[in-house]
């Protein structure tokens, strides 16, 4: 059986995960915030039966996939494969490939660690979380793949993951995402990000509880080096699974690379030491995003994905100061971008000009020539 979400709570919308504990005669023992919302259903019952979840039978998504045809994956996953799909609007039968609604439907492999539980997870959040950079009604149809795109999308990309992580971490959300990584990060036709796989997402820590322990899941290479020696989980660990990501953003290189050589395997590892100067991170910046830059703006995105990487949690940012910086570059980067363009465009007229005189130079000079007589030619009357 599968389940789709049809409606959700909007970001406006405040959900509370856990302020409101209810004793067994039904009596609430502590206060309830005005900004609370019911909390989030614990139970498998209570997660399936919510009123914006819509079941699915395995023959109704067979059909939707066209039996999950290869040519239908959209991508691989720690779960299995997520194939695409169409269903008519009203019916909710599945309908001809390219009219209805797109779904996006996970087919799990048997062979895949993960199974029931992150399945549960992911639609106990996405089934209540509604945010523009989380998956919902429309329809994300690619991964983000950074060594084909520009400074400017990339820099929109972060950003737009940004704010679902700061959605997440918010004081009415308190999710901890768990496993921020490249190919979590989803793209709509317009380069929007989207955050998908909340398989392995956590509830945040509640009253005066500093972090949630956990078994230690996740993906090598992005896991807070705090969370993988204790297990102890909090916002801060997704916070350097940011870091990672920005650091893969900035380079076009991926977290780990066994392909690279002796040194550079470990993407932090190995760039770390040229972020914190401004005279060695061209280093670590992607080549083919020459020219496309500040030198101004790259320091400053090295420079926040150093402190998302800090080995000290406390030193790392807040998500909202993560946005915060990253608005402010795609701000300047927008002010550079149109200065270059006035630039080339002073060029242009410049050499315009330039070109204007040299032809009406060389015009003058034709039209001498044209003018001169000619020399006499030799003729038989002087023979």
């Amino acid at each position: 059986m599968g389940v789709c979400w049809s409606a959700q709570i909007k970001a406006e919308s405040p959900l509370n995960t856990g302020s409101k504990l209810v004793s067994t005669d039904g009596s609430t023992s502590s206060k309830v915030s005005s900004f609370s919302a019911p909390p989030t259903p614990r139970t498998e019952g209570e997660i399936l039966q919510s009123s914006n979840l819509r079941s699915f039978s395995f023959s109704d998504l067979k059909l939707a996939t066209r039996n999950f045809r290869p040519d239908s994956v959209l991508g691989e996953g720690g779960f299995g494969s997520v194939f695409k799909g169409w269903i008519d609007e009203n019916s909710f039968t599945a309908a001809k490939p390219g009219t209805g609604i797109v779904l996006a439907v996970k087919r799990l492999n048997q062979e895949s660690f993960q199974g029931h539980r992150e399945w549960l997870a992911e639609v106990n959040y996405l089934g209540q979380l509604y945010h523009p950079n989380l998956p919902g009604k429309s329809f994300v149809q690619e991964r983000f793949l950074f060594s084909t795109t520009s400074w400017t999308l990339r820099m929109k990309v972060a950003l737009g993951a940004a704010k679902g992580l700061a959605f997440l971490h918010s004081a009415e959300t308190r999710v901890i995402y768990r496993d921020f990584k490249t190919s979590n990060i989803l793209l709509d036709s317009n380069y929007n990000a989207k955050l998908s796989d909340f398989g392995l997402a956590k509830d945040g820590p509640t009253g005066d509880k500093s972090h949630v322990s956990t078994r230690v899941m996740g993906t090598y290479g992005y896991a807070a080096p705090e969370y993988l020696a204790t297990g102890h989980l909090t916002v801060k660990s997704d916070i350097y699974s940011f870091g990672v990501v920005l650091l893969e953003m900035l380079s076009g290189r991926r977290a780990v690379d066994k392909n690279r050589p002796s040194g550079e395997h470990n993407l932090v590892e190995w760039a770390k030491p040229f972020l914190a100067n401004k005279r060695k991170i061209f280093r670590v910046i992607d080549n083919r995003l020459e020219g496309q830059y500040s030198m101004d703006g790259a320091y400053k995105a090295a420079s926040l994905a150093l402190r998302c990487l800090s080995t000290e949690a406390k030193l790392r940012p807040t998500m909202d100061e993560v946005v915060k910086t990253l608005e402010q570059l795609q701000d300047s980067n927008i002010t550079t971008t149109n200065q270059s363009h006035a630039q080339r465009m002073r060029r242009r007229s410049a050499d315009d000009v330039s070109k204007a005189r040299r032809a009406s130079i060389d015009d003058v000079k034709k039209a001498r020539n044209t003018l001169a007589y000619p020399r006499p030619s030799a003729s038989p009357l002087y023979a």
